[in-house]
């Protein structure tokens, strides 16, 4: 990791930054929206704080973010959290800013009380799996993901 990566919440003045980085986390999953879309989405969860977007900084440039969705563990009775995006510029990959967005996620976490950070990933995304893996989280053989996709209009 370099010295000069620091890990900051974003707010409405890092737009800019938080949309060119979301647009690439779309992109990395094949989900090319416009970016007017796009950036109306982060404006909202930005201004509606109704996510934490987290945001890697390695000197001026803004290289990776992480965003996380309060939620609750009804089975632990506490606050959770639902670690969503994860997503690292192709430039700055290996040089531990993954790590030290899941770090700042987890001190999120810990600072609001929370039981749990959950999080879902691909099967076949072997390097996000090391990752979380190598940080402590436990993959969930017990439980099936449903999902029921709704139509837009």
């Amino acid at each position: 990791m370099t010295s000069t990566l620091r890990v900051e919440r974003a707010g409405s003045g890092q737009l800019d930054a938080a949309t060119a980085l979301f647009q690439g986390y779309l992109r990395f999953y094949g989900k090319c929206h416009d970016q007017a879309r796009s950036r109306a989405f982060v404006a909202a969860r930005l201004e509606q704080r109704d996510s934490v977007f987290l945001i890697a900084w390695d000197g001026p440039g803004a290289v990776g973010f992480t965003q996380l969705y309060p939620a609750f563990a009804s089975l632990s009775l506490a606050p959770s959290w639902i670690l969503n995006d994860l997503f690292v510029q192709p430039g700055a990959r290996g040089r531990g800013v993954a790590t030290a967005l899941m770090d700042a996620a987890r001190q999120l976490a810990l600072h609001s009380g929370a039981a749990e950070i959950f999080l879902q990933t691909a099967r076949d995304n072997d390097p996000a799996r090391a990752l979380y893996e190598r940080l402590g989280y436990a993959v969930d053989d017990d439980f099936l993901v449903y999902t029921l996709a709704l139509a837009r209009d």
